[in-house]
């Protein structure tokens, strides 16, 4: 299974949201969603420029033609694969969907603003109500990303105690470390149990979004 590839641009396909991408003399076609090859624009990455990219490789019984699809950061990948988890959300679907960056679809499923899912390509009221259900409460963390400006998020494991993870995700989300510690200190008068990382990052978003339970 290819997870990771680097090397130099051969082909653009924009209106196919294609690229050819040459490594090491072998040329790896990849899907790209609208919001990566936006930011291959938005850095003027054009053919012969090198980049590294982040693999989904889906092969199947049904499909055996195995399906690339290129993300700029590790976070949008595992994005992508919660997103397919969703019922009748398969791989080019989502890819054809993610149209805005991951933490406005993040927030979206959070809010259960099915009115905005539903200016995905491709992904209509029912299926919008899917998403929702199925991932609500689960993509928090993505919801809190400042991507933007495709911020970087750390591939090693974050350790420490609970509140302190959760500092550490939101530093690394692109919040600034004081901001990240009030806002982890606020949710966790809020919270039962301070024990659960996923739990005080759900409080987290709550907060900055105004909510309550």
């Amino acid at each position: 299974m290819i997870n990771y590839l680097k090397g130099t641009i051969r082909r653009i396909y924009k209106d196919e949201a294609r690229v050819v991408l040459d490594v090491n003399g072998v040329g790896y076609e990849l899907l790209l969603p609208y919001f990566v090859m936006r930011s291959l624009e938005e850095d003027e990455n054009c053919e012969g420029d090198e980049v590294e990219m982040e693999i989904y490789f889906h092969a199947s019984e049904r499909q055996p033609k195995p399906v690339l699809v290129g993300f700029r950061k590790e976070f949008e990948r595992t994005f992508f694969e919660k997103l397919i988890q969703v019922e009748d959300v398969g791989v080019s679907t989502a890819a054809r969907a993610l149209v805005f960056s991951i933490s406005t679809i993040a927030k979206a499923i959070e809010d259960g603003d099915t009115g905005l899912l539903v200016q995905m390509p491709g992904i209509g009221k029912r299926t919008a109500d899917k998403m929702v259900a199925t991932l609500r409460g689960k993509v928090a963390e993505w919801a809190l990303l400042l991507d933007e400006g495709y911020a970087t998020v750390p591939t090693s494991p974050i350790r420490g105690d609970s509140q302190e993870e959760v500092v550490s995700v939101l530093v690394n989300l692109g919040h600034r470390r004081a901001d990240a510690i009030q806002k982890v200190e606020e949710a966790t008068k809020a919270v039962s149990t301070t024990k659960d990382p996923q739990e005080l990052l759900r409080e987290v978003f709550r907060l900055e979004r105004g909510l309550s339970e």
